[in-house]
């Protein structure tokens, strides 16, 4: 970590309150970012925000665009917004796509896609209002190939990508970059949702045992290690690279 990367910058993170987002708000608070917290579990906000001195947390649903307008409303009372991490997110039901109940699908379909979507139509307002910045929304190795086991997750991250993709087109003569990554299987409380839906012991072992075979480096990945292609993605490091959609996947896709 470089302690001022982000000093005197402002970040908006939804899905804050845990797992990927948690850990990439703390990583762009200890490198200098003002961070507003953003996510529907408040007592979780609150433990993230611990460790971000000075956040500002709101609580609030990303499918809710009057929770999103209050986010922007907060969010422009901070000063410039320059930097945005959109990591909420679901994974779903874990079942074939022929037995997904329909308001499952559209559950997920809601959190993953409209979601994201509605914290950009939010927040890239401010950051035109600032002169640019840089975004990252959350997508999954998953987005990038098919999913035996996730389908429908599959086809939400793949809307993801594409999304961020046209938006950095439409957004970089604004100085404004949009990037995201693509997690492989990472230990997060999702994963652990994908493996205690498992109707067995045995049917949670041979689950995990498949999900780790599909990483040639032999584990899962860790949060941080995302966090660290997030910061990068936001950061003047990578100020000429706009449109990635970044695999951090162990080798997955490789």
């Amino acid at each position: 970590m470089r302690a001022d990367r982000f000093t005197g910058r402002v970040a908006v993170v939804t899905g804050a309150a845990s797992g990927l987002g948690r850990v990439a708000a703390e990583g762009l608070s200890a490198e200098g970012a003002r961070v507003l917290l953003f996510d529907r579990d408040g007592a979780g906000l609150a433990d993230t925000a611990r460790n971000c001195p000075g956040a500002v947390t709101v609580t609030g649903d990303v499918t809710s665009a009057a929770d999103q307008a209050r986010l922007a409303e907060e969010a422009r009372r901070l000063g410039p917004v320059t930097l945005l991490a959109t990591a909420a997110g679901t994974i779903g039901a874990t079942v074939p796509l022929t037995e997904m109940a329909e308001e499952d699908w559209d559950r997920l379909f809601d959190i993953n896609v409209k979601g994201t979507w509605l914290t950009l139509r939010a927040v890239l307002p401010l950051l035109r209002e600032a002169g640019g910045g840089a975004v990252v929304t959350f997508a999954s190795a998953a987005g990038l190939t098919g999913s035996p086991a996730l389908p429908a997750y599959s086809a939400s991250k793949a809307a993801v990508v594409m999304m961020s993709r046209s938006l950095a087109r439409v957004h970089a003569p604004e100085g404004i970059r949009v990037n995201c990554v693509c997690p492989g299987s990472i230990e997060t409380p999702m994963l652990e949702e994908t493996f205690a839906s498992a109707p067995s012991p045995e049917a949670r072992a041979q689950r995990e045992a498949e999900f780790r075979a599909r990483h040639p480096l032999g584990r899962f990945g860790k949060a941080g290690e995302v966090a660290a292609s997030v910061l990068f993605l936001l950061s003047d490091d990578a100020a000429f690279t706009t449109g990635v959609a970044l695999p951090v996947d162990g080798g997955r896709l490789a």
